[in-house]
């Protein structure tokens, strides 16, 4: 069993729906009128979504970890709420569709220290309840190809893309070949035109669970930031 903390607007949110239809999954367990295949065959956006769609719609803010020993799943549920009560809301300026390496995300475009304000505040927080890496997780993240710096934060925190490593985003396809780019960049610019170049409320959390590894993960708990302060 693994957790991870993600961001996901609520079930009932377009973007989670119009994302979801498109991944082909809800973590939450639902999925309104079913996949949206954007008119590809039905393999190939299988093929595209099937890696992102085992995690679900989400940005990562702490990455997938197991429990430390002497820690169990209820009080790390208790202590969820507990973290999201204090924290409060946040913006994401602008929604943009984004290449990053091989593949597509939904990003920040905008002024972004909100949003890194907060996965700086859940990184530390739910350090204490995250197991050691073991040689086998630290291999999967190929180190060989991280720099000096996101290694080093990779033996630290267990993942290498926090505090100034981190870059909110929100997955849409696996890796997409290069001479098909262009064409998936325009499917997804209709399948999300309703969302981009518009601000995202950052008003949730969710504790996501994958019951072993390789599973597909779902979502446990999902909670409102009701912190107050200023975090635009």
């Amino acid at each position: 069993m693994r957790y991870a903390i993600y961001f996901t607007p609520p079930a009932d949110h377009a973007l989670t729906q119009a994302a979801s239809a498109w991944l082909g999954r809800s973590a939450f367990g639902t999925l309104g009128t079913g996949a949206n295949t954007a008119g590809l065959p039905a393999e190939d956006h299988r093929l595209l979504t099937a890696e992102p769609a085992r995690y679900g719609f989400h940005a990562t803010l702490k990455a997938p970890f197991a429990l430390v020993s002497g820690k169990t799943q209820g009080p790390l549920e208790v202590f969820f709420e507990e973290f999201c009560n204090r924290q409060p809301p946040t913006l994401i300026p602008r929604l943009e569709l984004t290449e990053i390496g091989p593949f597509f995300a939904l990003t920040c475009g905008g002024g972004s220290e909100g949003i890194n304000h907060l996965c700086d505040q859940v990184v530390e927080a739910f350090e204490p309840w995250r197991a050691p890496l073991s040689a086998d997780d630290m291999a999967r993240r190929k180190p060989d190809r991280l720099s000096a710096r996101q290694r080093e934060l990779l033996e630290r925190w267990g993942y290498p893309y926090v505090f100034e490593e981190f870059r909110f985003h929100m997955t849409l396809t696996g890796p997409v070949e290069d001479d098909h780019k262009s064409r998936v960049r325009e499917i997804l610019q209709a399948v999300f035109a309703d969302h981009l170049g518009k601000p995202l409320s950052i008003e949730d959390l969710g504790l996501f669970e994958e019951p072993e590894r390789g599973a597909s993960f779902t979502i446990l708990r999902h909670a409102a930031l009701r912190g107050t302060g200023d975090r635009s």
